[in-house]
């Protein structure tokens, strides 16, 4: 069948094209968001790795399978990008009226969003290569992605497609064009850096299973808090080391002390809230939606919280720009 597909695809047949990158197209896409730790630049790349394969269908040799010749385009096009693109700046802190507390440092990643949960089904529960070292939930969460945008590009590349994927190292070679012994020195540098920047195992309490009541609980006693302006209660549902992040402003907030003076500057009883929630990155989201004067409830803003056993141990925070992206509104009517 896939012989046959390839035959009709080279000689023009943009249906059986389609019948050949359909399966990988949203696994291809969570690629390209872990190497560009944005949304819409991975839905930039896909689009152009599959312009790219289209253009290219003709000159495919069938040496390895489309789905590793679709790999190797994407990851050769996110590289592009991100040795092309100028990063976007990071931005001043928003909220005329409200001046936030001293932060307690600044983010090495000003650029980053977060991925809808509504498009992991199908591309997240792929067949892996026996050498994948990760499970495929902690390899989207937003801790791993973040730290991964701080590697340099090539060891990020190399680092998703060997240990994230399963790739073996000569076939990753053959995607970068590139040796097994390059591959494996870069690997062994992207290993170093990412476990420097990710919390040991053990370190935390592991978050309790997506959807079950005790998440369910937890966000809903946030919701409630946050929601009556109760920064007591809010700062309850807090481990000792929580952590706050809200690219692309770079100010970040550690520690249930310094994190109780920023909510008791940004929610205050006067500042009505709506949260509604979703999911992101496998985790759980809440759309913040600010209600004015006149009832209409404009979106301030989405938080996607880091869940350890039944506290939160970090909250970041995306501007309002990435709420189309989970099929919510910039505003809510009255």
């Amino acid at each position: 069948m896939a012989t046959e597909l390839i035959t009709r695809a080279r000689a023009g047949d943009e249906e059986a094209f389609r019948e050949l990158t359909e399966p990988h197209r949203r696994e291809l896409q969570v690629h390209c968001y872990r190497m560009l730790g944005s949304f819409q630049d991975a839905e930039d790349a896909l689009q152009d790795t599959l312009l790219a394969a289209w253009q290219g269908i003709q000159k495919f040799e069938a040496r390895a399978s489309i789905r590793t010749w679709l790999y190797r385009i994407a990851t050769n096009r996110c590289l592009n990008a991100l040795r092309a693109a100028s990063r976007r700046p990071a931005k001043e802190w928003p909220v005329p009226g409200i001046e936030p507390p001293e932060p307690t440092g600044l983010s090495e990643i000003v650029w980053l969003e977060p991925f809808p949960d509504a498009l992991l089904e199908g591309a997240i529960d792929v067949p892996l290569g026996p050498e994948a070292r990760y499970e495929q939930t902690e390899a989207i969460s937003l801790a791993f992605v973040t730290a991964l945008q701080v590697l340099p590009p090539r060891q990020l590349a190399v680092l998703i497609l060997r240990d994230v994927l399963g790739f073996h190292a000569n076939e990753v070679a053959d995607m970068l064009d590139s040796t097994v012994d390059s591959v494996n020195s870069a690997l062994k540098r992207a290993r170093a850096g990412l476990h420097h920047r990710l919390p040991s195992t053990g370190e935390h309490e592991p978050p309790p299973a997506p959807g079950s009541p005790s998440e369910q609980a937890l966000v809903e006693k946030f919701v409630r808090a946050y929601g009556s302006g109760d920064v007591d209660a809010l700062v309850a549902l807090l481990t000792d080391d929580v952590r706050i992040s809200m690219p692309p402003i770079p100010l970040e907030y550690q520690g249930r002390d310094v994190v109780a003076r920023f909510y008791a500057a940004v929610v205050r009883p006067d500042r009505t809230y709506d949260l509604v929630p979703t999911r992101a990155n496998g985790q759980p989201a809440l759309a913040v939606y600010l209600r004015a004067a006149t009832g209409v409830r404009h979106g301030a803003g989405l938080l996607v919280l880091t869940v350890s056993g039944d506290q939160i141990r970090a909250i970041t925070r995306f501007d309002n720009s990435v709420l189309p992206s989970f099929g919510l509104p910039r505003s809510l009517p009255d």
